[in-house]
């Protein structure tokens, strides 16, 4: 009786470890399917984008290092690609080396990619100028990179020859005070730098305002390069940065408002030119105004300028002192007007009824009345500097020291 139970323990025993190495089992093999799966997405999620690009510079395969660009130059960068897995989030980025951490960047807007679809992409970017001065080529390496929100991130380098323009000026700066009243003269400073690889000869510097058609130029003669300036060939008087200064005559009658300043410099070989815009202000809005049956000139400048009346076959010359006007009575029997000139520069039309009756001053003229104002102010000022130059001087005390 004691030989059965025990061999029933026995039996039970057996069978608790069998159950016990059967969970074991199934334990083991959950946790291996489980590390399988887990290995498995961890393998997708790792999947790099792409696996390759077709990149082109202004239409020419990127894959070799033989394309040159100028710098300064706009390339246009395309990109081809197939992705590899969906991804959402995708942009595409260019970078150009530049000198100094002065690198180039185009990034393309976000958008998203499907498996085994292929993609293009076209990005821009300008050249960089900041090419050693003995240099007129250098290596310059161009990365493009794609990622994306649920991919890894694809990137591939090109190399690009930056070759300098063999003529080529930079505008450093152009100083010029940003208003300036009608009448006066405009100084205009301009820093220019020799940045082509070849030596500029016989440079003009112009500035200008081509809405009112007034214009200065300035012969700067030959500008050298930097590296043939640190040569042993160049002169002490060799540059490669030269600086001129001009002065525009703005015109009295010129319209108060905003005006584009255009800078050039040129040569046979190449022209470079900038932009600013400046503010003119004119407080008087015409030099010939009507007064009844009067043409009255003025002259608001600080000297005395000729005028030239036409209307029908009338033509006559006056002369205006400066800060002052003139009437001027039109005799005509019907609608004419009447141009006025200096030189042969029109400045103004004012129209005429056509009348002979006499004339009659429009002293309410806000205009007028500032002219005339203006003019008396000019004569007082005269008399008063001609009394004070021909007075004679009171004979000044003497003093002196006294001894006891």
């Amino acid at each position: 009786m004691v030989f059965l139970q025990e061999t029933h323990s026995f039996l039970q025993l057996n069978k608790m470890r069998k159950n016990e190495m059967n969970a074991k089992k199934l334990l083991v093999s959950f946790l291996l399917i489980a590390s399988v799966l887990f290995l498995a997405t961890a393998v997708v999620s790792a999947a790099e984008i792409t696996s390759g690009l077709d990149v082109k510079i202004d239409g020419v395969d990127a894959s070799g290092d033989n394309i040159a660009v100028l710098a300064g130059d706009t390339i246009s960068v395309k990109v081809v690609f197939t992705a590899d897995v969906d991804s959402s989030d995708v942009r595409v980025k260019a970078t150009l080396e530049g000198n100094n951490n002065n690198d180039v960047t185009a990034v393309t807007s976000k958008f998203d990619v499907v498996e085994d679809k292929t993609y293009i992409k076209y990005l821009t970017l300008k050249v960089p100028s900041d090419l050693d001065a003995d240099e007129i080529t250098e290596l310059r390496n161009l990365n493009i990179e794609i990622s994306g929100d649920d991919a890894d991130d694809f990137d591939d380098d090109y190399t690009l020859n930056v070759q300098r323009d063999s003529y080529e000026f930079a505008i450093k700066s152009v100083t010029v005070d940003s208003s300036v009243d009608a009448g006066e003269k405009m100084s205009v400073e301009v820093v220019l730098k020799n940045v082509g690889y070849n030596n500029a000869d016989d440079v003009y510097l112009s500035v200008s305002i081509p809405e009112l058609n007034i214009e200065k130029s300035v012969y700067l003669g030959d500008i050298v390069t930097k590296h043939y300036k640190d040569s042993d060939d160049s002169d002490d008087d060799d540059t490669d940065t030269v600086s001129g200064k001009l002065y525009l005559d703005v015109p009295y009658n010129a319209q108060a408002g905003v005006y584009t300043l255009v800078v050039s410099a040129e040569n046979d070989e190449v022209t470079n030119t900038a932009e600013k815009q400046i503010t003119i202000e004119n407080s008087i809005s015409d030099i010939a105004i009507k007064s009844g049956n009067d043409l009255i000139l003025l002259n608001p400048t600080n000297k005395l300028v000729v005028y030239t009346v036409k209307y029908n076959s009338n033509e006559a010359t006056y002369a205006v002192s400066a800060g002052s006007s003139k009437s001027i009575a039109i005799e005509s029997a019907e609608d004419t007007d009447v141009s006025v000139y200096s030189g042969t520069n029109l400045l103004s039309v004012v129209n005429f009824s056509g009348s002979n009756q006499a004339s009659e001053m429009q002293l309410t003229n806000p205009v007028f009345v500032l002219t005339v104002i203006l003019a008396v102010v000019f004569l007082v000022l005269l008399v008063v500097l001609v009394v004070l130059i021909t007075k004679k001087p009171q004979k000044t005390e003497e003093f002196g020291e006294s001894y006891y």
